[in-house]
Formats: structure tokens, sequence, C-alpha cells
């Protein structure tokens, strides 16, 4: 007879804390998820400033995480009705919520991982 296990609050809360960081990753985790959001922390941008903010993104992939982020709830995409007809997008509430986590991801990349312009300096230093 197999025994069962049993589990403590510690680990419970442990398995919770897993499970939602593997959700959070599954969407940040994505190439260019983090750096559409981050674009646009500064307010509501167009498609092409998008486009133009993030530097080596394909405009069929920033579309496909434009409508990513938006089916999480995270971006709102708004048409303004023209002439000329304009569509905008913008942080939502979920997703301005989520701008102190990555600001606090940033300053810590910023500290423990060293940039590649670092590690080119580091390596002819050396």
């Amino acid at each position: 007879m197999a025994a069962s296990v049993r589990t403590t609050p510690d680990v419970d809360a442990c398995l919770r804390s897993d499970e939602a960081l593997t959700r959070a990753f599954q969407i940040l985790g994505k190439r260019w998820n983090a750096l559409v959001l981050g674009s646009l922390q500064t307010g509501p941008a167009g498609f092409r400033e998008l486009s133009r903010a993030i530097d080596g993104v394909s405009d069929s992939v920033l579309a496909d995480r434009l409508a990513e982020l938006t089916q999480h709830d995270l971006v709102r995409r708004r048409v303004d009705e023209g002439p000329p007809v304009s569509v905008s997008y913008a942080l939502t509430e979920r997703g301005e919520a989520l701008m102190p986590a990555l600001g606090a991801i940033s300053a810590w990349a910023v500290q423990h991982l060293p940039s590649e312009a670092a590690e080119g300096a580091e390596v002819s230093a050396g």
C-alpha cells in the first residue's frame, strides 16, 4: 500500500506560488511580451509607435503579441473612428498592476545580469 503524502501549509503555499509563477511566465516568458507591456507604461501607443519602440520585432509577431496580451486583459485595444481610423493600445488595470513587478525584474537584471556590452568589455580586458 502506497503511503499518502501529507502536505504542510508551507508546502501548499509553495505549490500555489509555483503554479502562479508558471501561469505568469506562460505570458511574460514569451519573447516580446514584457517589452510590449513596458513600452505601454508611458501611455497609449499606436501599432507603428510600438513597432519602432521595440527593436527587432516583426509586424506579424507584434500583432500576435498584442492580441494575446489583449486576450489576457493586460492591454486594451481602442479603435477611434476616423477619418482616418486609428487604433491605439494601452495598459489595462491588470497591466498597470504588473508594472512594479516588471520594474523589479529589470532592476534585478541590471544588477545581476551583465549586458552583452559589459561581457564583451570583460573578455577583452581579461
